[in-house]
């Protein structure tokens, strides 16, 4: 069977203290190595402009209500850059122990000025799937987003808007953060997709060959990941149908109509989820099936075998018998009498059981 993708999906490394005081600022995660890197796009139906950094502060300049400045930050390891940001944009102290904590659970949250998003990507990387930890903050005129490393799913987003493609450069905020929402979203049909070839290939595996030792290993490790991405996609249907019923001036009508949509999508995501939890399961229940039809083919053929030899054994064991007197001993031709009444009750039993289809 060909070599399955894995699924990248630790848990983050906790190094936050019991007793810390509420809004401190503590990296929660497994890459701590990774450099934070600012990349920003600004942008209106005229103009455009991208620029990459690793000083927070050259980010500040952008405060043209007219256009709409995307900034993206890879890297969350070093938090006082991150608190750089965070300070400029007013952001609340909880938002930005939120932010650093790659092991937060997607949600959503209404502030005065901006909305707090915390959703999780799910995309391939080096034939592998990762799970990526992201933090979106839409303001009125701009969208931060915070990442834990470099590679997303928003490569076709930063193209349009490059490209002037569709309507997003002619959009608000609130279109920019529909556009990366949906990127995310269309992006865990691909993962669920391969989720269910590889449910597909093993039941062909169950019922066209041998089943391997290691297929409960496989159905094992299909179990852990479904439920790993339902932590993911289940939490993100609850933050989309809070946006679709928001009331917020940040949100546009127009765009309202684009989240229900998104809603719909997250909501068909859920469902097939569902669906290939139930046939994984089932995957476990087919293997044993198998195992236990097999044991019962082995103990078949062990079982006529046995009747077989039960009456050619008895005939042995009287005949084996030293008792004085047996008429039959002293018969010249017994031995091969003998013999012959054996073959023929060996070939009796073969045709009763073909005629009973046992054989």
């Amino acid at each position: 069977m060909a070599k399955r993708r894995k699924l990248m999906l630790r848990r983050p490394k906790t190094t936050k203290s019991a007793n810390q005081i509420p809004g401190t600022m503590t990296y929660v995660g497994n890459k701590e190595t990774v450099e934070t890197k600012l990349d920003v796009i600004d942008y209106n139906a005229d103009r455009y402009e991208r620029f990459s950094s690793t000083t927070p502060e050259d980010a500040f300049k952008y405060t043209d209500e007219k256009s709409i400045t995307w900034f993206n930050i890879d890297g969350l390891s070093n938090v006082e850059e991150i608190e750089k940001l965070g300070d400029y944009y007013e952001l609340h102290p909880l938002v930005m122990e939120d932010i650093v904590n790659t092991g937060q659970r997607p949600k959503i949250e209404e502030y005065q000025d901006y909305l707090f998003i915390v959703a999780k990507m799910l995309y391939y990387k080096n034939g592998e799937i990762e799970n990526e930890h992201l933090s979106m903050i839409v303001g009125k005129n701009y969208v931060l987003t915070f990442q834990e490393a470099d590679g997303d799913v928003f490569e076709p987003i930063r193209e349009r808007i490059e490209t002037a493609k569709g309507r997003i450069r002619s959009r608000s905020a609130d279109y920019l953060m529909f556009a990366l929402l949906d990127s995310i979203i269309d992006n865990y049909f691909l993962v669920i997709d391969d989720m269910s070839d590889r449910i597909e290939a093993l039941e062909e595996s169950l019922f066209t060959s041998r089943p391997s030792d290691d297929i409960t290993f496989e159905i094992q490790d299909l179990k852990r990941n479904i439920l790993r991405i339902r932590r993911a996609v289940f939490p993100l249907r609850e933050v989309v149908s809070r946006l679709e019923k928001m009331d917020s001036e940040l949100i546009d009508a127009n765009t309202g109509n684009f989240i229900r949509d998104l809603y719909d999508h997250i909501i068909q995501i859920s469902e097939n989820i569902d669906i290939y939890r139930e046939m994984i399961w089932g995957l476990m229940d087919m293997y044993m099936t198998t195992i236990s039809n097999k044991m019962n083919e082995v103990m078949k053929v062990l079982t006529i075998m046995a009747s077989i030899f039960i009456p050619l054994t008895f005939i042995a064991g009287i005949y084996g018998m030293n008792f004085e007197y047996m008429p039959e001993l002293q018969w010249r031709y017994s031995y091969y009498v003998l013999w012959g009444v054996m073959i023929v009750v060996f070939l009796l039993m073969l045709w009763y059981f073909k005629r009973k289809k046992w054989l």
